[in-house]
């Protein structure tokens, strides 16, 4: 298959008139003039030129040419995918013009065609299997330098393999995705690109104090388990800590959800999946930074033993939560992992949730919602989302907000009044960050999607590790900030490693 993308406008110009020759007969000219193809995007024409060779021909649209930016190109090239493996090809070729000829365009597209490719079908007995691609030709007019693409593309295929890795977790069934199956998947995982794993059982999360963590496991009958991960750059400058919620599933505790809002809620790991797939993704790319991963993981269930509405939960920072609802569970989570963070005193702390039914409501199902006390941060993280095509759109932490999570029997209380739940979610994870530079990822609408999209079919989407990537790869080649005088900029201090024990798994970095 070959395939040619053309804005609108382009369908009567002359790359389609020699194509039209070319195929002779008129076919292309037909074809295009059936289905209406004005190059708008999401239209797609597939033409048999020689059907004795199954030479195909497919024309992409993409839309207003003028307002193309890379994420035009990455959707093109994912349709194109899908084009391909329902005509049979095993070979495509997709020939880029002059304004797809750079290596951010190169690249973009041949990450839109691979994750296109994507299936989970592990538990269809008669699962359909396309066709398998097995090359992939970008044709362009001015090839990049030599040597320019080449690690580009290698560096597509790590976060590609990354994202695979969150998607095929979230899409996980919960009965299998238990927190102790999704600590065993980071064991493994690290264990192949050699970076250090801890995972803590219960006894040893009751020894750090995670209260939140306790208080939400105890409606289940598996166990919790929080997973810590360090990645250690060569000449590291930096070092940002990632934290993922890793609710296994969510059923909404005595809180409980209705029947059809569980139905997918065993993506409610997604951001811990994003953060173990980031770690394992950066021991491969080697970027110089240093970057600890944790992810509180647990079930979230109304057993006789479970939280229940009114109890009140003191944290490692001394402070106290009254629960007045259960299905409020993530922030509860997260508060342990972040105060753990804190104290080891990073230069960033990132962390990412599907955190509020709020933010769907205000953003919908494909932006995320970002928010931060470090605005270049979150200025940079905005762009590259853009870059990516993961989207992020910046709520403001109202600090008047706050009152609405002032508890009269405790420091705080998990819930608002029922207005700006995904601002006063994110004003309650503010409370655990000890001052430190901070920014909170709400991906609880583009974590999942219902519906295939150009370069993720139904279910989880992986959502956040390519901005990640993106976004720590330039941190570390980025030149050190001079400290002020008496500052350390986090490093002085840190805690030493702890000696593994019987509650500690620990694999070491080769």
């Amino acid at each position: 298959m070959v395939v040619v993308p053309l804005a609108v406008g382009e369908e009567r110009g002359g790359v389609v008139r020699g194509l039209t020759r070319v195929s002779g007969g008129g076919a292309v000219r037909r074809a295009l003039d059936a289905e209406r193809f004005r190059g708008r995007e999401g239209q797609v024409v597939t033409v048999v030129l020689a059907a004795s060779r199954r030479r195909v021909l497919c024309l992409v649209g993409l839309g207003d040419g003028a307002a193309s930016d890379l994420d035009a190109w990455r959707r093109a090239a994912g349709r194109a995918r899908k084009a391909a493996e329902r005509a049979g090809a095993r070979r495509v070729a997709i020939a880029l013009d002059a304004r797809a000829s750079d290596v951010e365009h190169l690249v973009a597209v041949a990450e839109g065609f691979e994750l296109a490719g994507y299936r989970f079908d592990k538990y269809k007995s008669e699962a359909e299997r396309p066709a398998k691609i097995v090359e992939l030709t970008l044709v362009t007019p001015s090839p990049p330098a030599e040597g320019a693409l080449a690690p580009r593309l290698r560096a597509v295929a790590t976060t590609v393999a990354a994202v695979t890795t969150v998607r095929d977790l979230v899409n996980e069934p919960a009965a299998v995705k238990t927190p102790s199956f999704l600590a065993a998947t980071a064991e493994r995982l690290a264990a192949e690109v050699g970076i250090e794993v801890e995972v803590w059982d219960r006894e040893r999360i009751d020894r750090e104090r995670l209260a939140g963590l306790l208080a939400v496991a105890r409606g289940s009958n598996e166990e919790p388990r929080f997973i810590r991960l360090r990645y250690r750059g060569p000449g590291a400058r930096r070092r940002v800590a990632l934290v993922g919620k890793g609710i296994t599933f969510d059923s909404g505790g005595l809180s409980l959800k209705a029947a059809k809002s569980m139905e997918t809620m065993k993506l409610d790991m997604a951001g811990g999946a994003a953060v173990i797939a980031t770690l394992v993704a950066l021991a491969r790319l080697q970027p110089a930074i240093d970057v600890d991963g944790f992810i509180p993981a647990t079930e979230n269930l109304p057993g006789g033993k479970a939280q229940k509405p009114g109890d009140v939960i003191r944290f490692r920072n001394g402070k106290s939560v009254e629960v007045l609802n259960t299905d409020a569970e993530g922030r509860l989570v997260l508060a342990d992992a972040l105060a753990l963070a804190a104290a080891e005193k990073p230069d960033l702390i990132v962390d990412l949730a599907t955190l509020t039914g709020a933010c769907i409501v205000a953003l919908g199902p494909l932006v995320a919602g970002i928010y931060g006390n470090d605005q270049t941060t979150v200025d940079r993280l905005v762009a590259l989302g853009h870059e990516t095509g993961e989207p992020l759109w910046q709520l403001p932490l109202v600090t008047e907000y706050r009152d609405d999570i002032k508890s009269p029997v405790a420091d705080l209380k998990n819930v608002g009044g029922g207005n700006a739940g995904s601002i006063t979610a994110a004003l309650f994870l503010q409370e655990f960050v000890d001052g430190r530079p901070w920014v909170h990822l709400d991906i609880a609408g583009p974590a999942f999607t219902d519906k295939d999209l150009p370069y993720a079919p139904k279910g989880g989407t992986g959502f956040g590790v390519r901005t990640l990537l993106r976004y720590l790869e330039e941190l570390a080649a980025a030149p050190a900030v001079k400290k002020r005088a008496g500052t350390d900029g986090g490093r002085r201090g840190r805690p030493r490693a702890r000696a593994a024990t019987p509650t500690t798994r620990r694999r070491r970095r080769r």
